[in-house]
């Protein structure tokens, strides 16, 4: 039997949510990085016409989807790879919990992950029995280790490896032994140079690994680039052999996509131009936000790519969280993110444009 699990630290916000539900003119919920911009119309309309699902889809996804994102990898993101080697999964965050568990991870051995992490990397080793060491440096990294994840551009901060750091960290890997595997769903949003003009690397790309996939996978979400979040669709890529035997697990599992979300896939992966439109919304809703907390005292750490600002004044981030509820504002605290970052707040860009404008002139008139 397993040890308990930790609470779901989420709840924790109850009371400054219902403070910030006191301000006269209403809660905005920067907190969370759930899309709120229309699903595109080319989606819905695949989506639709695959409504006529009565046979069990395929765990391994159409080879129409499979050669979507293989197709994807190449436009997009640099990187070749067979449609033998992706797999659709229901989401990223059920691949990030499960893959120590899919991939064997035990007792004994190590997950490895950034020191300032979304948490379900943790939770994947607690719920695999594998220890969990939030760690940057690939020196560091104990024998035990077996899994480690790469997040770029990460969530909270915004960081971005470059590939010779992404380097780095495959060297190591292999080293070690170890499955690596990059998280990489805001791969499409940067904002600071030289990202705002330059491809974020993938950790497949050529410069990291050449041509030799072998230990390493890469994971990726729609939900963020293509507001497909409520859809559940995201994928794997990278080692045939890793991808045969996950796709043998979720097989017995019974982890399958449903038919028309693996048609909408298709859709939504051969369309760029949605994709410019949005990255388009996220960037002005930062040039409001931003300017707002600079002038606030706020310095925005990071937060050169991706869906957050991770903003700090050198206080208790639970204080900073009290603050901003005050000012009707819920903000995540950076405690949720390891305890590397108890200083820290993280602020989404994924509110409506009336919602940060809002944000902002609260945050402006109070300072």
């Amino acid at each position: 039997m397993r040890g308990p699990l930790p609470d779901y630290p989420w709840d924790a916000m109850e009371p400054y949510a219902a403070r910030a539900a006191q301000h006269p003119g209403g809660a905005l919920n920067l907190s969370v990085g759930s899309p709120v911009d229309p699903t595109p119309e080319s989606v819905r309309a695949a989506l639709a016409a695959a409504t006529d699902a009565h046979a069990y889809p395929a765990t391994a996804g159409s080879p129409r989807l499979r050669e979507a994102i293989a197709e994807w990898f190449l436009r997009r993101r640099g990187v070749a790879v067979e449609p033998g080697a992706v797999l659709p999964t229901v989401g990223s965050k059920e691949l990030v919990a499960l893959l120590p568990f899919l991939l064997g991870v035990g007792a004994g051995e190590a997950v490895v992950f950034p020191r300032v992490a979304y948490p379900s990397y943790a939770m994947g080793a607690a719920l695999a029995g594998a220890e969990a060491i939030a760690s940057d440096d690939p020196a560091e990294w104990p024998e035990h280790t077996k899994l480690i994840w790469i997040n770029s551009p990460s969530n909270p901060d915004g960081r971005v490896l470059d590939a010779e750091a992404l380097r780095a960290a495959v060297a190591r890997a292999r080293e070690l032994g170890a499955v690596i595997a990059g998280d990489e769903c805001y791969a499409e949003f940067g904002w600071s140079a030289p990202w705002d003009a330059e491809r974020i690397p993938s950790i497949l790309d050529p410069r990291v690994v050449g041509d030799d996939h072998s230990g390493v996978l890469s994971v990726y979400s729609l939900s963020k680039q293509s507001n497909l979040a409520g859809y559940r669709a995201a994928f794997i890529a990278g080692d045939p052999s890793l991808i045969a035997r996950l796709l043998t697990v979720r097989k017995h599992a019974g982890l399958m996509q449903p038919a028309p979300v693996q048609a909408a896939m298709v859709a939504a992966l051969g369309d760029e131009e949605h994709v410019a439109e949005q990255r388009a919304r996220y960037r002005a809703r930062r040039e409001v936000l931003l300017p707002a907390l600079e002038a606030a005292g706020y310095r925005i750490e990071g937060s050169d790519a991706g869906l957050y600002l991770w903003a700090t004044r050198d206080a208790d981030a639970w204080e900073s969280v009290a603050e901003f509820a005050e000012l009707g504002i819920v903000v995540g605290p950076g405690h949720f993110y390891g305890g590397h970052s108890p200083r820290h707040v993280r602020l989404a860009l994924t509110a409506s444009d009336s919602h940060i404008e809002k944000a902002a002139t609260r945050i402006r008139e109070a300072a």
